[in-house]
């Protein structure tokens, strides 16, 4: 049996074993030989902002409340400093209701949705791009040695991905320890689950780092910088526009991420190259199947 890494010091991990999150399906291989796998389960999550209905989300169905708190403060429905005065989730009803303690008025924002390109079909509304203008983003560091370490831990995490696939992982870091792993269907949804616990517990982005298994797009690169995170890195490649934001508001933007490997198209100054690459790609043992 394959070893995995030690979950010491990480606040929230993958549950391969949730009995919801996955179902057991038959099926037969190419020889026609009969098979028995785990699939991913998938059920719709609506979001409403006190008594307005914002969207309805693709989703595992882990977390919601991170989830609709995420997206809500990443859609810049949520001011900075908002009291929320309640989070309720009725899993019946597969509806989360987040309050405040006064009106919100969002028709226009809702009448500027953009379909992206994030798995699951991710929803931008058209406005987020004005919270970039004046975004400054921490002058953080970062040790290739702790990138390195980083990447080689999450791989050997226990994870949904290596138990069913069909799913992205998003990770939240600080030097070299995960400390926030959350996977869904889509990139962004994992993602906003990520900012739903870092708006719940108060923590800030300054000194952290995003970790994704996904590509590395216009939507990835603007959820990570409205969360105040200076560094974003993933298996994956990108898109231009992606680039193209992240030079725009000086993220670190780091893709291709193998082993020893690695691309760095945006705010390159940020890495401290405290090791001699070697070139090295990862152990073909523990490569996630279909990364590309």
């Amino acid at each position: 049996m394959a070893k995995t890494e030690d979950l010491t010091g990480v606040l929230i991990a993958p549950d391969p074993d949730a009995p919801r999150l996955t179902r057991r399906i038959s099926g037969t291989d190419a020889s026609g030989a009969p098979l028995d796998i785990s699939v991913v389960e998938e059920r719709p999550l609506t979001i409403f902002l006190n008594g307005a209905e914002i969207v309805t989300a693709m989703t595992i169905g882990d977390y919601p409340e991170y989830l609709a708190l995420g997206f809500l403060k990443n859609q810049r429905m949520l001011a900075e400093g908002e009291a929320i005065t309640g989070v309720d989730y009725d899993e019946e009803l597969e509806t989360v209701v987040v309050r405040t303690d006064r009106p919100t008025r969002h028709e226009e924002k809702l009448k500027k949705k953009t379909r992206t390109s994030g798995c699951a079909v991710g929803t931008v509304f058209g406005d987020m791009m004005e919270g970039l203008e004046d975004l400054v983003l921490p002058a953080a560091t970062l040790k290739l040695s702790d990138l390195y370490a980083l990447s080689h831990r999450i791989n050997r995490m226990p994870s949904l991905y290596l138990e069913a696939g069909a799913i992205h992982g998003t990770v939240l870091c600080q030097d070299d320890q995960p400390l926030v792993y959350m996977e869904d269907v889509g990139r962004h949804n994992a993602v906003d689950k990520i900012a739903g616990w870092m708006l719940s517990e108060g923590v800030t982005g300054a000194d952290k780092l995003l970790y994704t298994t996904g590509r590395l797009t216009s939507e990835m690169v603007i959820k990570t910088a409205l969360m105040g995170i200076p560094i974003l890195a993933s298996r994956s490649g990108f898109t231009a526009w992606g680039v193209e934001i992240a030079q725009q508001v000086g993220l670190t933007l780091i893709g291709r991420l193998r082993g020893e490997r690695l691309v760095c198209l945006s705010g390159e100054d940020r890495l401290i190259r405290d090791t001699a690459p070697s070139g090295q790609e990862e152990d073909p043992k523990h490569r996630r199947k279909g990364a590309r």
